[in-house]
């Protein structure tokens, strides 16, 4: 039979088994820590206020009020956790706020945190928790606690003083054993269902309260989206500044340095030193062949001027196998139209590397207002994104992820091979 999933499952359970288990003791540590955690947050609450109150006249009172928020964000933080109690095998519940991203550290956290106050369920819960959960909590973990342990230590408790609970009195411990033979068990069955009951009822009170609303849920997607937009957008303005000094500035000083070596060609005498000048030519021509590879590589000039089909079938030209390019789409945003070709370059170029395929075909088409994009050989097959020859299609899935796209392989052993992306059309 499978292990109860929380606390709720148990109190349906078989008694005998459950009485056996340790979700009465989870229950009763449950309980017990919210009174610490209520009672604890109600004397640090009371003395923030009172000290905020009497230094209100400086700024030292509203840096103390000012500081409450932030309290209650790691208190709710604590409280998502200790849920695992009594719900072992419940999703986790993540606080429905975005993780510090400026910088690391307590400072950092704070100062987050301190514009991200709680919200109007979680702020029921603080009342709860510091009103009327911690008092009840401690109430019943008290009784619980007082009323087995006085059934089950009366033969020691009557050694040395009379014993009464209830109507049941005893004052030897010959007399008291029956007390906790028979009382023991009945008085530690009542608590077990009186502490597991409430436990798990509070714990789905906590976890409704403290799970994230619909809304919340939705603007923290689209401030995680608009995030991921932003890392885009920096890395396409970083991409154009390196590309603009690569071209303007390392390329025209290294064709500079070529034209001199050509005039000195004209001028040194024939021996050894024009021997030198002519190497060192030929040198600064293949630096120059390199780099404009690479500033190809960072972002190709046609991409830009004619877009994504005619980027495409330059990289298709360049390959040592049959490409057939059939791209029907227009002008898309930027950020689409370079991940769609960054897709198409990566997987041609592991075509022509490591599939041993005779030829290649890249598809591209909108479907419901997404761009597919496929990329389709007769190789050998076994590619996988992050493995061998699918390690440069790795980066790329977090790149079309920002933009809400996904990318897959289909690539049975023995081929063919099907690289296909698909992006939302407009990004925002």
């Amino acid at each position: 039979m499978s292990r109860p999933e929380s606390a709720w499952s148990a109190l349906r359970g078989n008694p005998v088994r459950f009485l056996l288990s340790s979700w009465p003791w989870r229950s009763l540590a449950y309980l017990a820590g919210t009174a610490a955690v209520g009672f604890a947050l109600l004397g640090v609450l009371l003395a923030l206020l009172m000290a905020g109150a009497l230094t209100a006249v400086v700024v030292v009172g509203f840096v103390l009020i000012g500081a409450i928020p932030v309290l209650c964000v790691a208190v709710l933080g604590l409280e998502r956790r200790r849920l695992r109690v009594v719900q072992p095998d419940a999703p986790a519940l993540g606080a429905p706020r975005p993780p510090v991203a400026d910088g690391r550290g307590l400072r950092a956290w704070v100062r987050q945190r301190r514009g991200e106050p709680p919200s109007g369920r979680e702020g029921g819960y603080v009342v709860l928790l510091v009103t009327l959960l911690w008092l009840l909590d401690a109430v019943v973990v008290f009784n619980a606690v007082l009323l087995t342990g006085a059934f089950v230590l009366a033969p020691v408790v009557a050694a040395a003083d009379q014993v009464v609970v209830f109507a049941w009195t005893v004052e030897s411990p010959g007399e008291a054993l029956p007390m906790a033979l028979v009382g023991g068990p009945i008085a530690y069955a009542l608590s077990a269902y009186v502490v597991t009951l409430l436990a798990a009822g509070q714990s789905a009170l906590a976890r409704l309260l403290l799970s994230p609303g619909e809304n919340e849920l939705e603007q923290r997607i689209g401030q995680l989206r608009r995030s991921r937009l932003d890392l885009v957008d920096a890395f396409e303005t970083e991409r154009k500044r390196i590309e603009r000094h690569l071209h303007d500035g390392v390329q025209q000083r290294l064709v500079a340095l070529s034209m001199t070596l050509g005039r000195a060609e004209l001028d040194v005498p024939e021996g050894p030193g024009l021997d030198l000048v002519r190497q060192a030519h030929g040198e600064v021509e293949s630096a120059l062949a390199d780099l404009r590879e690479a500033v190809r590589g960072i972002h190709p000039r046609v991409l830009v001027d004619h877009g994504l089909a005619a980027a495409v079938r330059e990289v298709a030209d360049r390959m040592p196998i049959l490409v057939t390019v059939r791209i029907d789409v227009s002008r898309l945003p930027p950020p689409v139209e370079g991940a769609a070709y960054f897709v198409a370059s990566e997987a041609l170029t592991n075509v022509a590397r490591h599939s041993g395929a005779g030829s290649a075909q890249v598809t591209g088409w909108l479907h419901d207002d997404r761009l597919v994009v496929t990329v389709t050989d007769d190789g050998a097959g076994g590619a996988r994104i992050g493995g061998g020859s699918g390690s440069g299609l790795a980066g790329l899935v977090t790149r079309l992820d920002a933009l809400g796209g996904t990318l897959s392989v289909r690539s049975p052993d023995g081929g063919p091979t099907e690289v296909r992306m698909e992006c939302p059309r407009c990004v925002s």
